[in-house]
């Protein structure tokens, strides 16, 4: 059993729902095991900075339902420095702290992997991240509540897109990955969906919208931001200058998927991976993210985990393409 006593505890990166209840769970289970926790805001920019301040139970209280971070986040150019990390390095020893739980996804586990052999100080990762891109896990922190802010906002524009007869290329989040885009297309009967993990062919996308069905002529398209294509507009205006009598709209659904109460799943997700957090720092282990794979807990070293999962699984889109007809 390895003795902490002090873990700094950070978010990273872009925000996601259900972070808040990851600060809580770590909170709560170090003072569980007899730990004090010390809050750092603004990612690596606040230790750099010196924004550190003493944690206790009060602090997470009542934060379990919001979105966002209590713990703020941002990006760092500094910390890309060794200068940096060094800034940062006497910061938290100024403060006692031994141990580090990151909180973030693939920039944050890659600063995380650099800071630990560097220093030699323990860091164990949390994932979070909306767009579920991280291997070592069934999903991350925030990406169950973003599905499903994506499939509320696609409900409600295809009301529009039924009562006008309209085409609606809908834009989602994944700069590179689709996942966000594959599992809402299917949620809501999409009739194609975009990925950059995929060529984009739109003569292809073009044939599907106009082979479809002759007596619906409302359509729904997903495109994930990062496909090759250039994004939802230049897929708009391509299908609308081969189909000009479709009534072909445009919607960028935007950060309104990072935001909101976070889902039930996401909740139990970062509670889950909080305490193995705590957990797993007691128990000697360094520079590996928790991760919760077919419901069980995982350790992944941060080098493994700060790879994209490249490959989609070729069933989720055979399923867009059966049931699109």
């Amino acid at each position: 059993m390895t003795q902490i006593k002090n873990i700094g505890l950070f978010t990273s990166g872009g925000d996601a729902p259900g972070m808040n209840a990851a600060i809580r769970a770590v909170v709560r289970s170090a003072y569980y095991y007899g730990i004090d926790v010390t809050g750092i805001r603004r990612g690596y920019e606040g230790m750099i900075n010196g924004e550190l301040f003493s944690m206790d139970r009060k602090s997470v209280a009542n934060i379990i339902q919001r979105g966002g971070t209590i713990l703020k986040t941002a990006r760092s150019e500094q910390f890309r420095t060794p200068a940096g990390r060094k800034l940062a390095y006497d910061q938290i020893k100024r403060h006692g702290i031994d141990a580090l739980v990151a909180i973030g996804g693939d920039g944050t586990f890659t600063g995380a992997r650099i800071f630990g052999a560097e220093y030699d100080i323990p860091v164990i990762g949390l994932p979070g991240t909306i767009d579920n891109d991280l291997a070592g896990t069934d999903f991350t922190i925030g990406y169950d509540t973003a599905i499903n802010t994506v499939i509320d906002a696609v409900d409600k524009i295809r009301d529009t897109a039924e009562s006008h007869d309209r085409v609606f290329i809908i834009e989602v989040m994944g700069r590179d990955s689709g996942l966000i885009a594959l599992r809402t297309g299917i949620a809501s009967g999409a009739e194609a969906i975009v990925i950059p993990e995929t060529e984009t062919n739109i003569g292809a996308l073009c044939e599907r919208l106009e082979t479809g069905r002759k007596d619906k002529l409302s359509k729904i398209v997903i495109v994930a931001e990062g496909d090759d294509a250039g994004g939802a507009f230049e897929i708009g205006r391509q299908v609308k200058e081969r189909f000009p009598h479709y009534d072909t709209r445009v919607s960028i659904l935007g950060h309104i998927q990072r935001g909101g109460r976070p889902s039930c799943m996401d909740r139990v997700l970062a509670s889950r991976m909080g305490v193995a957090a705590v957990e797993a720092l007691r128990d000697g282990h360094r520079n590996e993210m928790i991760g919760i794979i077919h419901n069980e807990i995982s350790y992944t070293p941060f080098e493994h985990a700060c790879k994209h999962v490249e490959e989609i699984n070729p069933n989720l889109l055979k399923i867009v393409e059966i049931l699109s007809i």
